[in-house]
């Protein structure tokens, strides 16, 4: 392979902690190059004041600190929810559907301050590494990717440490001792794993689950909310219109309250082994429920199972990391112009873990009582049945008259 050409400026994704702290100085270090800090407010819940603090206490001079939180929602949540997406039959896509976002402001940035290279925390053995560099090389194949965790022989908790106090970087009192799990949040999700979370025949412990009560402790009196839909996108809670991420917030917390969410996964890692993650979508698992409330109405079933076919493909699509590919933006398509008519309420009933739909209307609405009453009509002859049935009958019945003609009755 030709030689790699020296990296001159190279753009990080920094969260301000022990891993991404000594990051940026084995970069200055290792490369010899001057780092642009980018750091993301996804929803995570924290204060992201202190990362500037740090970088410029290690002589960062270009430090971008962005509130992303309504382009998130609005751009990546909101279209992977008109797709219904849930990889392996449960998994919301937490921490999928954030990275396409975070590479690609680390691209924008790249070529904002003319840097030849991006770097990341993810380890050699996670799906983000994956999900990061695809995302790097769909927007511009020409930028140099570094990923420390895949180079440097930093391979504990433990030298971490040594290495940040040999260069003066602060540790934080409570990552001197062993981490008990790790944890990665947004607006959509928290996902736990790791450490005591390793064996999953041992049911995770309480103080893992950091946005939801223990359904045993929630309330013990239902609430009632109701979500509104225009064009497949929530706009409304209980009659007030919304900003995405806003509308995302307000979920989160009746989630919360309510013990709504939590999930315990043994899934499929695209790099081959398995793992087990603690996950909390409060908010997202009422929006998931309430979207396909109100497909349930406005979807012919001709569309709503073509989309049921294609959703676990393109849930994988987003796991794998792919989202910036032509698959996934065909599928996005197809998804959309199923999404035209899908308006109106769901009424959701919150109670003890569960989010049940118990009323759904639109003016968009397909179903029609008229033909599904139990009394009498005039729009609907139940003779026509007959015919119906003998037809899609016939090849079952031409089957059968062929098996007992060869003597097989089996």
């Amino acid at each position: 392979m030709p030689a790699k050409k020296p990296v001159k400026k190279v753009v990080l994704a920094y969260s301000g902690g022990l891993d991404t702290s000594v990051i940026l100085k084995w970069l200055q270090d290792a490369y010899d190059a001057e780092v642009v800090t980018f750091t993301a407010d996804l929803g995570q819940g924290e204060e992201l004041e202190p990362a500037r603090k740090k970088a410029e206490a290690a002589g960062v001079s270009e430090i971008f600190i962005e509130d992303l939180r309504e382009e998130f929602v609005r751009d990546f949540v909101f279209p992977m929810v008109r797709a219904n997406a849930v990889y392996e039959g449960q998994y919301l896509l937490g921490t999928s559907i954030a990275r396409p976002l975070i590479a690609k402001r680390l691209v924008e940035i790249a070529h904002a301050t003319g840097a030849d290279a991006v770097a990341h925390g993810a380890t050699g053995k996670g799906n983000d590494q994956v999900r990061f560099e695809l995302g790097v090389y769909a927007l511009d194949p020409d930028l140099r990717i570094i990923a420390p965790w895949r180079e440097w022989d930093l391979n504990s908790r433990t030298k971490l440490i040594a290495y940040a106090e040999e260069h003066g970087i602060q540790v934080a009192k409570d990552k001197r001792g062993e981490a008990p799990f790790s944890v990665d949040a947004n607006l959509w999700h928290t996902s736990s794993e790791g450490k005591l979370l390793e064996d999953p025949a041992e049911e995770a412990a309480e103080l893992v689950y950091q946005r939801t009560n223990a359904p045993e402790a929630a309330p013990d009196t239902p609430e009632y909310v109701t979500v509104s839909f225009k064009a497949g996108d929530a706009v409304a809670l209980n009659g007030e219109a919304m900003s995405p991420a806003t509308l995302l917030t307000a979920l989160n917390e009746l989630g919360r309250v309510h013990g709504i969410g939590r999930l315990d996964l043994v899934e499929n890692r695209f790099v081959g082994m398995k793992s087990r993650g603690i996950y909390e979508t409060p908010g997202g698992t009422i929006l998931m429920a309430a979207h396909r409330g109100i497909e349930q109405i406005t979807l012919d079933r001709g569309a709503a199972h073509l989309k049921d076919e294609l959703m676990p493909r393109y849930a994988k699509l987003l796991y794998e990391g792919f989202w910036f590919s032509p698959e996934r933006e065909m599928l996005q398509a197809a998804i959309d112009h199923s999404q035209q008519y899908v308006s109106g309420d769901v009424r959701l009933k919150l109670y003890k873990g569960s989010a049940s739909i118990v009323g759904r209307s639109s003016e968009h609405s397909l179903y029609s009582l008229e033909h599904v009453t139990f009394e009498e009509d005039v729009v609907y002859d139940q003779k026509d049945a007959e015919g119906f049935i003998r037809l899609n009958a016939l090849r079952l019945q031409l089957l059968a008259r062929r098996k007992r003609r060869l003597g097989h009755n089996d």
